[in-house]
């Protein structure tokens, strides 16, 4: 008997190796994934901007990018003692305006450098509602606290919605002709603006997704959002929150995602690195004992022959973690 609705998803033509070097961008499932991909020791950059929500935001974001647009004065908003940037996280925002700038301008400069040798770009997108901050019209990714009275708050229509996701798409393939495009809707649900308008603006990003693959064949879609709806329904995977997924359910998805969009020398190469990160999580309780030190050598010798072997990998950081240790 079956108790569940699996959700099988064939392997997909596009590929991703560990010598691909893989941009990920939007919700905070984004910055999920970006975790799972550097424990399995991809080469990722993880949302650059911070946690962004809806395909406009994404675009703008990209398009600073693209454009290595140097950000100044003019772009700070000053509220709390402390200056923002609309276009970015909190993470980003300082007391003193020039720190703020040096940061941002140096992560768009890293950014764009990149981007530019990016193979892959997994974008999850987490809802079509915006706020527009009526001052100036400009589509905001982040409030920061400011009263909401000063936004528009609104639901992009499907036309809208379809428009900015063939825009990032259009607008990256061009700076970049040779990445592909990983499209995912986050199964996180904006719980604030009901259960039914949360389903509306799921069904915007999905119905806008489904158009642009069919008219993009270095598009693909990973269910993401099908797999916690559909698969894991049941609020054992959530936090406490009963909104975000837990371990368990991003676990679950990253497997779905590895078994999916890896190859399979990937996968075979993630099986052992995954014996190098269990043994740095390890906690030691004597390093001068023989054991340890035998433990350490065993451990190096393993990693030269992971190198040896596929010789793009990159575990530098984890022999040099090993060899600080050795008496």
């Amino acid at each position: 008997m079956n108790f569940r609705t699996e959700i099988n998803i064939e392997k997909f033509q596009q590929q991703i190796y560990h010598s691909d070097n893989i941009l990920t961008i939007g919700s905070c499932f984004a910055e999920n994934m970006a975790v799972y991909f550097k424990l399995s020791r991809f080469n990722v950059l993880g949302n650059p901007f911070g946690v962004l929500y809806n395909p406009i935001s994404i675009y703008n974001s990209l398009k600073f990018v693209v454009e290595n647009r140097e950000f100044s004065d003019s772009d700070l908003i000053f509220n709390q003692s402390e200056w923002h940037s609309f276009y970015h996280h909190s993470d980003f925002s300082n007391h003193q305006k020039g720190k703020i700038l040096k940061d941002i301008n140096l992560q768009n400069e890293n950014t764009n450098r990149f981007l530019n040798s990016a193979n892959f770009i997994v974008i999850t997108f987490g809802t079509s509602y915006v706020y527009e901050f009526l001052a100036n019209g400009i589509v905001v990714s982040n409030c920061h606290k400011i009263p909401q009275k000063e936004f528009k708050y609104y639901k992009l229509n499907l036309d809208e919605t379809q428009k900015a996701i063939l825009n990032i798409v259009e607008m990256v393939e061009k700076f970049n002709p040779k990445i592909k495009f990983v499209l995912t809707v986050s199964p996180i649900r904006h719980w604030k603006n009901g259960a039914h308008n949360n389903q509306l603006s799921k069904a915007n990003l999905l119905l806008a997704i489904d158009e642009v693959i069919k008219e993009k064949k270095n598009c693909i879609y990973f269910p993401s959002y099908e797999i916690i709806m559909d698969d894991l329904r049941d609020y054992r995977f959530y936090n406490s929150d009963l909104i975000h997924p837990n371990k368990i359910a991003t676990d679950y998805i990253w497997e779905k995602f590895s078994n999916s969009v890896f190859s399979n020398e990937c996968i075979e190469a993630m099986n052992e690195i995954s014996k190098i990160v269990v043994a740095r999580n390890h906690k030691i309780r004597n390093i001068n004992s023989e054991k340890h030190q035998k433990f350490l050598q065993t451990i190096i010798a393993k990693i030269t022959l992971l190198q040896e072997k596929y010789t793009y990998l990159n575990l530098e950081d984890d022999l040099s973690y090993f060899r600080s240790q050795i008496l």
